[in-house]
């Protein structure tokens, strides 16, 4: 064994011994309570309808370069004049990922002389695109507070200044303060970058996300909407202003050197967004979802619960080792849920992940609180 696999080796060793190993697992429980599919798109067949209506010809190849070579089509333009007029946006730009479209985002904007200023609780994704940026200034802010927000932007008055945040976080499932964020933004001079991961499709009316919900999307400066969660895809989009999109196509390099979402790719994500254009879609099934199981952890009176208001719920029975025990009881009798461990959260943070969709039954949400309860005695 060479010595790079013996220390990789040893890394693994001291992750093992903390009991937090990583391991990929195929099969899924009857009964989804981990996934992001929030509103069933990924598995009621519309999507899939929509890829196999293509014309045979290419649908279902590689899109042959980049955007900027010979993968831009007609119909990736059209997705994103529709995402851009979905989320009142002037202009949008489609990444191949929400992760590719963050650390796009963050590490082009940022310039030498910028601050970054991010909550401490942002996805991963955000944080390497803080990491990958040139500046060498760059903040943490306590979740979700103000007050040290208000303090660090008092600090770095006058100069150029971006907050990042995410707007439904995506392991607490709580939601960040984003109209007074927005204040404190235009008071000192500092722009917005919302990531709406898990508010896509999920908050506002038809899914608009919670800068639109809010009214506020005429005062952020960019916003990050991922298709691989509620909408039921693979992708993501940028929207922002027309100087934006063009800067990104400029200077982002996740989208300058990847190749481009192939035809089939955008085919579904297109077929998302008309899903939420259409007359009968409303975010109140889901939203219903939510309520019914709330009141459910309430009754049962488990204590552990994050108080969260939408898909994403979290219960801390406390440990690695307890949450890895939870969630494969519950796998066992049929229940999709999965723990979440440190280093992935901080620990003592440790919990059960609980994704609720529009498809979850009132029995499905009985059965899952009823084990739990179980579980705490």
């Amino acid at each position: 064994m060479s010595p790079l696999e013996a220390h990789l080796r040893a890394r693994l060793e001291e992750r093992t011994a903390a009991g937090n190993l990583r391991q990929l697992q195929t099969g899924t429980p009857a009964i989804d309570f981990y996934s992001n599919d929030y509103l069933g798109l990924a598995t009621c067949g519309i999507l899939d309808a929509a890829i196999a209506a293509m014309p045979h010809s290419g649908a279902m190849s590689g899109s042959t370069g980049s955007r900027l070579i010979s993968g831009n089509t007609a119909a990736a333009e059209a997705l994103e004049a529709m995402i851009a007029g979905f989320h009142r946006a002037p202009a949008a730009l489609l990444f191949n990922s929400g992760y590719n479209a963050n650390v796009g985002l963050i590490a082009a904007v940022a310039a030498k002389d910028t601050v970054l200023l991010y909550d401490e609780l942002s996805h991963a994704s955000i944080i390497d695109g803080v990491r990958l940026a040139v500046c060498s200034r760059k903040y943490k802010f306590r979740h979700n507070d103000l007050e040290d927000l208000a303090a660090k932007l008092r600090m770095h008055a006058g100069g150029q200044v971006l907050v990042i945040t995410e707007s439904v976080f995506s392991m607490d499932g709580d939601v960040a303060p984003l109209a007074d964020k927005v204040v404190l933004c235009e008071q000192y001079g500092a722009q917005l970058i919302v990531d709406e991961a898990h508010a896509t499709g999920v908050c506002g009316p038809r899914g608009e996300g919670l800068v639109v919900a809010a009214g506020l999307q005429d005062r952020v400066f960019a916003r990050v909407h991922t298709f691989g969660k509620a909408m039921g895809c693979h992708g993501a989009a940028v929207v922002g202003s027309k100087v934006l999109k063009q800067y990104l196509v400029n200077f982002a390099r996740p989208f300058i050197y990847t190749t481009a979402l192939p035809g089939h790719a955008i085919a579904a994500a297109t077929a998302a967004y008309q899903q939420l254009l259409s007359p009968g879609f409303s975010t109140a099934t889901l939203l219903g979802v939510v309520a019914t199981f709330k009141e459910a952890i309430r009754q049962a009176g488990t204590p552990g619960w994050i108080d969260a208001p939408y898909a994403i719920q979290g219960w801390m029975p406390g440990g690695n080792d307890r949450c890895k025990a939870a969630a494969a009881r519950l796998q066992a009798a049929g229940y999709g849920v999965k723990a979440i461990l440190s280093p992935t959260v901080p620990a003592g943070k440790e919990r059960l992940r609980i994704c609720l969709h529009s498809f979850n039954t009132v029995g499905e949400i009985a059965g899952l609180v009823e084990r739990l309860g179980e579980m705490r005695k």
